[in-house]
């Protein structure tokens, strides 16, 4: 396994309930900040090996970014059913994004910075 991939899948396995992150937020805490895409892939094709919550991830507009309406609604359902409101099709990044290492005490998760704006 490439050291990205592992640190994607560890970033992702650290963000708590009701809490989400952005593909681009995870990629570039994992040290890819344009590795939005390939957090995509691996969401896709390791999601079930490795238990992780997929549905805590969000595009950087706090939408679920999934085409297929089944999926749309798991990804929704399983938000919900852990507290996070989801208006017009929107998490609310200002109240439910997960920075990893803030609120930590020194010496836990490894912090990384948001790359993408809040609006």
């Amino acid at each position: 396994m490439q050291p990205f991939t592992a640190q994607v899948i560890h970033i992702i396995q650290s963000i708590p309930a009701g809490k989400v992150m952005t593909y681009g937020q995870v990629a570039a805490c994992a040290g890819q900040p344009r590795g939005a895409r390939q957090v995509v892939r691996i969401l896709h094709s390791m999601s079930e090996a490795h238990r992780l919550p997929w549905h805590r991830v969000v595009n950087r507009l706090g939408e679920i970014a999934l085409a297929d309406p089944d999926g749309r609604m798991s990804q929704e359902l399983a938000l919900e059913a852990e507290g996070v409101e989801i208006t017009r099709g929107r998490v609310d990044l200002e109240v439910y994004r997960y920075t990893p290492g803030e609120g930590e005490t020194e010496g836990n998760e490894a912090g990384g910075s948001d790359p993408e704006p809040v609006k």
